[in-house]
């Protein structure tokens, strides 16, 4: 790869602050760019000032690219975007964050997508290759890019990185020596279209993997097994509900692993520490990723007892007045909260609504049926389209908010002793916040301040 040239960053994101500096450190020129202007950041991009960076904030890209060799987009830009297609006509090489990270990295690459579970599925897979004494930091789209560790790493270790469809839709080599695909459901419509197009990022995870690479597939969902068909890859599958030939399952209560007609018995399935159905699949996701490189039992079992969840994913917050508020701010799309919805075992005052990513919201208010939700405030750009399928469904107990302190109120007076207030909000955050990180440390701000 030649570095000595000038590159244009866009998105001065988390993603994209770590690519220009680990593009400046390998010697090249960078451009770094963003619609925001300087003034907008404040002091955020102040590690960028570097003999070799150049500041072309608050202009278009468009203008920008005949000063430069290549172009590096962050996740938040769309490879159709017209600058894109503009950039490749000229000849220009284009790179996503992940992939420039791929290219950076000496490390193996273990990797992990999905509709929901990614963050704490990696962040339960990098417990356990630490417990196994390897060096297996945990980046992507789990919050620190891979271009700010790949540099670090050698060959003896491992990179843990949870992709998302955005980041796969600009790849070229990113080859996983492990894949997984935890599940497929609708997520990011606005931005890929439809299901199929969508379905098809994710599958991209794994197009590069050969007969020697391992693909570790839920055998539960039909979208994600029917991609078996459609790899080259040595398959592993993991199951909730039923055995599987070669692969992680629940057998009379505990999780084993099958290999070449072998099963080995790794824990009680009641001892995995996280809660609910789906953190059970997410540890059997781990477990298959683990042993297809060899992990022993030991470290695996341990990670499963003791790994504690992760920030903003169904989080203990404070309990109030007899209420248990609890942060789900991670709950961005309406399968997220569905799961979080079925944890609930007692009576829940749910907090959702945010950003409009045109879903549909039936299957989210029906998930309220037989299980102990006693109301719902909605807030946000969804949070009449929420009101109305709650009232076309005949749901009834639901008002709405007009802003996260509101909601908060609004809830609280709604719930009693011995219940729950959830923050789930089936949609992302970008309509009132910058990120689902700022609305749960919002939420969690604001519970600190309610009166015993």
């Amino acid at each position: 790869m030649d570095w000595n040239r000038r590159y244009l960053v866009v998105g001065m994101a988390r993603s994209g602050v770590s690519a220009a500096l680990a593009l400046w450190n390998k010697g090249a020129e960078v451009y770094v760019n963003d619609r925001r202007t300087e003034e907008a950041f404040g002091g955020e991009l102040d590690s960028l000032r570097k003999d070799g960076i150049h500041f072309a904030l608050g202009q278009e890209p468009m203008d920008l690219l005949p000063r430069v060799d290549a172009l590096v987009i962050s996740p938040g830009v769309p490879i159709d975007a017209p600058f894109v297609i503009r950039a490749k006509e000229l000849g220009l090489e284009v790179l996503g964050e992940l992939e420039l990270g791929y290219l950076l990295c000496k490390a193996s690459v273990m990797a992990l997508t999905g509709t929901n579970g990614k963050t704490t599925t990696v962040s339960l897979l990098g417990d356990i290759l630490k417990r196994a004494g390897l060096k297996a930091p945990v980046v992507g789209n789990v919050g620190t890019p891979i271009t700010q560790e790949a540099p670090g790493l050698t060959g003896e270790d491992w990179a843990v990185v949870e992709v998302s469809s955005f980041q796969l839709e600009s790849i070229h080599a990113f080859h996983p020596k492990v894949a997984a695909i935890l599940n497929v459901t609708e997520d990011h419509l606005n931005r890929h279209g439809d299901m199929a197009t969508y379905i098809r990022m994710k599958a991209r995870i794994f197009e590069n993997q050969g007969p020697e690479d391992a693909l570790i597939l839920n055998a539960d969902d039909p979208a994600v097994l029917e991609m078996a068909k459609r790899t080259a890859a040595k398959i592993y599958l993991f199951s909730r509900t039923h055995f599987v030939e070669q692969g992680a399952y629940v057998k009379d209560g505990r999780i084993v692993f099958r290999r070449d007609g072998r099963e080995e018995d790794i824990l009680a399935a009641g001892e995995v520490f996280i809660p609910g159905p789906h953190n059970l699949e997410n540890a059997l996701a781990a477990v298959a990723m683990a042993k297809a490189v060899g992990i022993g039992s030991e470290a695996i079992a341990g990670g499963l007892r003791e790994f504690r969840g992760v920030e903003h994913r169904i989080e203990f917050v404070r309990e109030v007045k007899g209420v248990r508020y609890i942060n789900d701010s991670k709950g961005t799309n309406v399968d997220s909260s569905i799961k979080a919805v079925q944890t609930m075992d007692r009576p829940t005052v749910i907090i959702a609504g945010g950003y409009d990513k045109k879903t549909d919201f039936t299957p989210f208010i029906e998930s309220f049926r037989g299980r102990p939700i006693k109301a719902m405030v909605t807030l946000g750009a969804t949070a009449e389209q929420l009101m109305d399928t709650a009232k076309r469904l005949g749901y009834e107990p639901a008002v709405r908010a007009e802003s996260l302190e509101d909601a908060l109120r609004k809830a609280a007076e709604m719930a009693g002793p011995g219940e729950n207030v959830l923050l789930s909000p089936a949609c992302a955050s970008f309509d009132m916040f910058t990120s689902y990180e700022e609305r749960g440390e919002i939420f969690k701000f604001l519970v600190g301040q309610l009166k015993e």
